[in-house]
């Protein structure tokens, strides 16, 4: 699975997960999507599932502030538009928060639920922090990478305390 970043270059350059990806050359800069991109769209209306391999040749992470990502993803990307389920950002900035992750945690679930496991892990390696983001979530990594439906997602979020 190919990876690639679209980098709006809203925050810190040395906190930047897009720009090491592409420095160790594990993600691609790009300009544009195209239709076989999964591009991860925290405001999508329809969540990542596994079946969704089938239907994308690589992943876009869309790298901007969190301060600023309404207006970022106000922007028409083409592609396979899905959010993520939810997950515990496991980065400094935004430790144990819900949904409020990296680009690099976000590429990696998606590859975690995709099947590409192995790459995922791979991906967090590059990163002090990357262990913590697999510890807070290998056990829903594990369940959302065999889910048939997003029906399933509340009662996972459910039996991990997430949702009352």
């Amino acid at each position: 699975m190919k990876l690639y970043v679209l980098r709006f270059n809203q925050d810190d350059p040395k906190k930047c997960t897009a720009a090491k990806m592409v420095k160790f050359k594990i993600a691609s800069d790009v300009k544009n999507t195209n239709k076989k991109n999964l591009v991860l769209n925290p405001f999508s209306d329809k969540v990542l599932l596994p079946k969704d391999k089938s239907r994308v040749n690589s992943i876009v992470g869309i790298d901007c502030s969190w301060n600023l990502a309404d207006q970022a993803f106000s922007k028409k990307f083409v592609g396979v538009k899905r959010k993520l389920p939810p997950l515990l950002a496991g980065n400094p900035v935004n430790y144990s928060k819900l949904n409020k992750l990296t680009t690099a945690e976000a590429i990696s679930a998606s590859l975690f639920i995709l099947g590409f496991k192995q790459n995922a892990l791979d991906l967090l390696d590059k990163f002090k922090w990357g262990h913590t983001f697999y510890d807070l979530n290998q056990n829903l990594l594990e369940e959302y990478s065999k889910l048939e439906s997003e029906d399933q997602i509340e009662s996972i979020l459910k039996e991990y305390g997430l949702l009352n």
